[in-house]
């Protein structure tokens, strides 16, 4: 129903109104045979005739809306100008539709109000992110309704929220990264490093898209995945996002989350999809008030899907990120899940965006409860000792991790965001018994329930 036309910014420019226009072509408004009677709600006409500095222009058989600025203009000069707007753009609509049936130009009006208000959403919401999104703004617009556009959205509006969140409590500022790959796709990473609270974070958003490999084939195929390429090609689309917090106290504890849709497109042209994720803490000293609120809030996030879900996915949390060459777990765990495909991708992406809205609320009060601990040389110690686990689980086990380096262009630096900015490694290091750091240890070497 539109395009956008965006002016061309710096990476991480935010978007204006000013700087984009709409152009609705009639021969792509809803065809006369598609057109259902039903009613013309006079708050459907409110909400459009009071969108500020609107108004309707005439362009041959197109009709354009453009964003132009309210100063100096007064809110009732605002409401005479949308309420002409609008009395115009239903004339057009109704006239278009006149000879076919009088009764269906009231839908057709309400459908351009209502296509109208969706796609002013989508730009709403983009000028909140970190960046522009990854896709074009007009193939979103175009395919807002595709679960690749929403799930597009919903991961650029956690990175905005979390990253926000992150810059309150350290006072530093993210560096908004944009990158492309040149076999399609690309990402945007934002990174703050040796900053006050924290020693390194990254807050990483990746949309890509092309052939799968047959590296990466195998990979599925290993999982279970029966995939039927055409000419020995399988075309894929994969997106997600994905963090890791390294914080300089080691009372703070680290924390990992990762969601993300894999698509593909087999010979017959239907589509397999799957979502995938979770969200785990890796503390380096162990509060078990802290292990309760973290766990209790993936719980309340998980209960309202199905109250199996958090049980099943923290057994699963443990099971994946567990470093079998060292025995032990790399954190308390919490939540993880891969090749989710029930019970129906509506009610999945609903669950998507539960567990992201958790992100927040399960760690940045850990960030605040401890950010101004004391802490001695020696627990600065111990806690880059665990980093050296953090990095090993990452190089040697990490699903994402490989599916990465074994995709053609790949950013490596994204990849390997993950890993933090000092770690260390001593020779057949133990700690001595009865000690906080035996404490720790023996909960990674024995996994437990903490609600």
């Amino acid at each position: 129903m539109a395009a956008f036309v965006l002016h061309s910014v710096n990476r991480s420019a935010q978007i204006s109104t000013k700087q984009c226009f709409i152009s609705h072509k009639v021969s792509r408004l809803p065809r006369i045979q598609d057109v259902h009677l039903t009613s013309f709600h006079s708050s459907t006409v409110h909400r459009w005739s009071s969108l500020p500095g609107a108004r309707w222009l005439s362009r041959g058989i197109g009709v354009r809306f453009m964003s132009q600025g309210t100063a100096g203009r007064s809110p009732a000069g605002r409401t005479r100008r949308g309420a002409l707007a609008l009395a115009g753009a239903v004339a057009a609509v109704a006239g278009f539709v006149a000879n076919a049936c009088h009764f269906q130009r009231a839908e057709m009006a309400s459908r351009v109000i209502q296509v109208a208000e969706q796609e002013d959403d989508i730009l709403e919401k983009c000028k909140g992110f970190m960046s522009l999104p990854v896709t074009d703004i007009q193939v979103l617009q175009e395919k807002k309704g595709e679960m690749c556009t929403r799930m597009e959205m919903l991961i650029m509006e956690t990175q905005a929220e979390f990253c926000r969140a992150l810059e309150k409590v350290d006072g530093g500022k993210f560096k908004a990264d944009r990158w492309q790959r040149k076999e399609g796709g690309g990402g945007i990473s934002c990174v703050i490093q040796d900053s006050n609270v924290f020693e390194k974070a990254g807050v990483n958003v990746s949309v890509v898209f092309g052939h799968l490999t047959e590296e990466a084939a195998k990979q599925m195929k290993s999982r279970g995945k029966v995939l039927k390429g055409k000419d020995g090609k399988l075309p894929f689309c994969a997106m997600g996002i994905s963090s890791v917090i390294h914080p300089k106290n080691p009372h703070v504890p680290t924390v990992h989350f990762n969601y993300r849709y894999f698509e593909i497109e087999e010979d017959d042209g239907s589509k397999q999809w799957w979502f995938g994720g979770g969200t785990d803490l890796t503390p380096t000293y162990l509060n078990k008030e802290d292990a309760f609120l973290f766990h209790n809030t993936l719980k309340e996030a998980c209960d309202k899907h199905n109250p199996q879900y958090y049980p099943d996915f923290k057994k699963w949390c443990d099971r994946y990120f567990y470093i079998r060459h060292r025995g032990e777990t790399r954190g308390i765990g919490g939540i993880f899940f891969d090749d989710l495909d029930t019970p129906s991708q509506e009610e999945a992406f609903g669950f998507i965006k539960s567990c992201t809205s958790t992100v927040v609320p399960c760690y940045i009060p850990l960030v605040y409860k401890h950010r101004n601990d004391a802490f001695t040389d020696e627990e600065k110690r111990w806690q880059q000792l665990r980093r050296g686990r953090y990095v090993e689980f990452n190089l040697v086990y990490d699903r994402g991790v490989k599916f990465g380096l074994a995709t053609p262009g790949s950013r490596i630096e994204s990849i390997l965001m993950s890993l933090p900015l000092t770690a260390k490694w001593e020779y057949s290091h133990e700690p001595a018994e009865g000690t906080k750091e035996a404490e720790i240890l023996e909960a990674l070497r024995s996994p437990r329930e903490w609600l």
